[in-house]
Formats: C-alpha cells, structure tokens, sequence
C-alpha cells in the first residue's frame, strides 16, 4: 500500500478513530436499528407515531396498508427497541421509544430535505 503524502496529519486522526471505535456489537446493534428504520413502510409509522401514540387501528389510517402488514412492521420496530407499547384496556397503543429515534427522524430528513 503506498503512503499517504498527509500521513504527520492523518496519523493522529487515524488513531483517535480506533481508540474511539464503539465495540463490535454496538456497531452490529446500530446497524440492525438503522436497517430497521429504513424500510419504507416502517419509516411511516415512524413519523406517524411522531405525532403521538397510537392503536395499529390509526397507525393504519395514518400510512396506509394493512392491519396485519402495520402489525409486523410494528413488531420488528419494537424487536429493535425504537418502537414501546403499551396496554390500553383492550388495545396496544405504540409510540416512539425515546427521543434519540425523534432525533434521528428529524436528522435523517433534514439531510434530504423533506418535512416532519
């Protein structure tokens, strides 16, 4: 490998990236949550919920499809611990699992410009 004509600047900046390098599976744990958040029909729900919480009955009449397609996507989000629910007498409302996924929400969509 040739070496790099900056190598007294990249050197130090090399190093603090490895030293500040997160473990391997935090790195394989935010992997699973972004995947999980880029889907689509789940990033609907996402910005859905954002509103507040919600029942799959007005999770689906917010984004469209399914009871039992929302339901899924419902699960995988709560599978990767963006999504929480809860009891409410009969229903399961779902809402944002903390503020960290409203931030990525709103960075994600900043970055292509788009409204939330």
């Amino acid at each position: 490998m040739e070496n790099c004509h900056r190598e007294s600047e990249h050197e130090p900046l090399a190093e603090l990236a490895r030293v500040n390098m997160p473990e391997e599976d935090e790195i394989v744990r935010v992997c699973a949550e972004l995947k999980a958040i880029s889907e689509p029909s789940r990033l609907k729900i996402l910005l859905a919920l954002r509103q507040g919480e919600l029942c799959v009955y007005h999770i689906v009449q917010a984004v469209g499809g399914t009871q039992s397609a929302v339901s899924h996507q419902l699960r995988i989000l709560r599978d990767n611990r963006i999504v929480k629910a809860r009891r409410d007498g009969q229903n399961i409302v779902y809402s944002l699992a903390d503020a960290h996924v409203v931030a990525v929400l709103e960075l994600a969509c900043a970055h292509v410009k788009c409204e939330v």
